[in-house]
Order: structure tokens, then C-alpha cells, then sequence
């Protein structure tokens, strides 16, 4: 049975029209009315996702004449979807550990302040939601702006393709299972943590805020799929323990 279009359908349907160049610089998007019939869902849900990328910079709406086009993202659609297709959620989040901590650092040292003022947005307002898919939506509008401000294109290109593995059922499925209300007010509060680091243009405080919370959320999935990944200082225990074992052995 075929599922029904949600809020990263038209979010994709959008950032497909940016990548085409059919807009161009600052050209105008279809309608809503139009996005509704092109994609299959509603006004509201149209609307939500307008929201979010208006949010990134990457649209920008008028008053009565509009939604206009922004910078597009890389066109990477086609190794996004065999990542989507192939990888699983707990592989991606040990790529992000490897890639977001230094894009946050770089973040720190490159963000202009309306880039700053946008991501305080972004932190606030995901929490002000209570249904799974727009919590996801616009947790990862967030790290989509943080890994855009880092200004560094390889990096930039290499997160896009794991950040667009969120839209999957697969990812949202585990998240949903991870998610608390105590596992939102903790994001919420790392959130911020990333973001008062960048503002404060501390790089080495970026970096580790962001490693913190990935860390965090990795560890919760983990435990949703009944796994119990090791921390930091039990790995180190660990390998101290196999090293007395070999000296003695």
C-alpha cells in the first residue's frame, strides 16, 4: 500500500526545483495551491514545510507576491538515495559523529550574525511541536544551517547526503522509538549549548557541544534498537583491560 506524502515530500519537491535551475536566482516558486496539487498533501502541510526552509535561507517569502528562491543546495540526489536505500540509521549517525562537530567548529569561526540569529530560531522552535515529523524537521533545518554556515563545500556536500537519510521511515521509525520528554528537553538544552558556542565564536566549545549531543542521540537509539553502545571512558577501560590481559597472558 502506497503511504501517504508528508511534510519532506514537499520539502523535496521544493529543493528539486532549486537544484534544476528552473527558478533561477530569486525566481518564484509555485504557488501553494500549486505545491498542494504537485505533491498530494494539504495547505497546512505545505505551509509547515514553506516554514522550514524559509527558516534555512533557502526561500524567502513576500507578503502578497510570493515565495521567491534562495541559494539551492548541492545536487546530490541520486547517492543520497542509495545511502537512504542501503545504509542504516545507527551508520549514519556514526558519520555525523565524524563530520558535525567540525562543521559546528568551523560554524563558530565563519557564521555571520544573521546566520547566528536564525539558528536560535530554529533551536526554540522545534521544540515547540509535538508530532514526530516536524520535530525531526526542524531539529535537522538546524543542522542543515550550522553545516551551511561552516562555508566549507566537501564537508557541506558529505552531511547533506546523511541529513537527507532523516526523511527515511526507517530513520524517523527509531528516532520516534528514542524520543522522551526527557530526551527533548535534554536536545533542547544541547541545542542551545551549540549554538551560544558559535555566537560566542568558540570553536573548540562548537565542537565539543556538538559532539555531546550527537553522542547523546546516538546513545538513545542505541538503546531503542537494544543495543548498548560503549562510552568514551568504558572504551577506554576496555582497551586498558585487553592490554593487562595480553601483558599477563
Amino acid at each position: 500500500m502506497a503511504r501517504e506524502p508528508t511534510v519532506f515530500d514537499v520539502r523535496a519537491h521544493v529543493i528539486a526545483l532549486l537544484d534544476s535551475g528552473q527558478l533561477g536566482p530569486g525566481g518564484r516558486l509555485p504557488t501553494e495551491r500549486a505545491l498542494c496539487e504537485a505533491t498530494g498533501v494539504g495547505r497546512r502541510v505545505v505551509r509547515k514545510a514553506l516554514s522550514s526552509l524559509e527558516a534555512e535561507g533557502l526561500i524567502w517569502r513576500h507578503q502578497g507576491k510570493g515565495t521567491f528562491a534562495g541559494q539551492p543546495e548541492a545536487p546530490i540526489a541520486a547517492l543520497a538515495a542509495e545511502i537512504n536505500r542501503a545504509v542504516a540509521p545507527i551508520e549514519v549517525m556514526e558519520a555525523r559523529l565524524c563530520i558535525e562537530p567540525e562543521l559546528a567548529a568551523l560554524c563558530a569561526m565563519r557564521a555571520e550574525p544573521d546566520e547566528i540569529a536564525r539558528m536560535r530560531v530554529l533551536a526554540q522552535h522545534r521544540y515547540g511541536s509535538e508530532e514526530d515529523d516536524m520535530i525531526e524537521l526542524w531539529d535537522s533545518a538546524l543542522h542543515r544551517l550550522i553545516a551551511k554556515a561552516a562555508r566549507n563545500a566537501p564537508l557541506q556536500a558529505a552531511f547533506a547526503m546523511l541529513d537527507n537519510s532523516r526523511s527515511s521511515a526507517r530513520w524517523q521509525a527509531l528516532r520516534a522509538r528514542a524520543r522522551s520528554d526527557l530526551s527533548l528537553r535534554e536536545s533542547r538544552l544541547q541545542h542551545l549549548a551549540v549554538v551560544d558556542a558559535i555566537a560566542a565564536r568558540d570553536a573548540a566549545a562548537a565542537r565539543a557541544a556538538m559532539r555531546l549531543h550527537l553522542e547523546t542521540r546516538f546513545k538513545a537509539m542505541s538503546s531503542a534498537l537494544g543495543h548498548r553502545p560503549a562510552t568514551d571512558a568504558q572504551a577506554a577501560t576496555d582497551n586498558q583491560n585487553r592490554e593487562e590481559g595480553t601483558a599477563h597472558g
